[in-house]
């Protein structure tokens, strides 16, 4: 199942990669939501080959989740892979330039089944595609806007 969005943001590409390659950030986010983090690399500076471990609750169970970020391409790509028990994803972000002050924002997530279960929970989530992909998008563009904010 794939999620996209595209958002414009008022800013230089730069200064829009920084904000979203400020994985300390996102980090303290994460765990404010609840969910315990650690992170398995041994990287000062961010780059290919970060890596986390994350456990958090969903549906009454405890999720544990490994994500490496295995593309890092300054000021343009992101792409993080993720591997739980029984779905994996992709996150990709990529940034382009519109003008020196204007940058475009666009997100993809695909998860994809590794049981039966999960292709099943997959399944149920398409009879709400239509649902979630309106959230994602509003998901998108608040993180857009928080951005903009931030870097200001």
């Amino acid at each position: 199942m794939k999620f996209s969005s595209r958002e414009d943001i008022a800013a230089p590409i730069d200064r829009v990669f920084a904000a979203i390659s400020d994985f300390d950030a996102f980090e303290r986010a994460i765990l404010r939501r609840g969910a315990t983090l650690e992170r398995t690399d041994d990287l000062e500076q961010p780059g290919c080959g970060m890596a986390w471990k994350c456990s958090f609750p969903f549906r009454g169970k405890t999720r544990v989740l490994d994500a490496e970020l295995v593309n890092f391409d300054w000021p343009e790509l992101l792409k993080v892979e993720s591997v739980s028990s029984s779905l994996n994803g992709y996150l990709s972000v990529e940034l382009v330039p519109l003008s020196p002050r204007q940058t475009r924002l666009a997100i993809e997530l695909e998860l994809k089944p590794r049981s039966m279960s999960a292709r099943l929970f997959l399944q149920s989530l398409r009879l709400a595609k239509a649902s979630l992909t309106k959230k994602f998008k509003t998901g998108v563009r608040k993180f857009a806007r928080d951005l903009e904010y931030r870097i200001g």
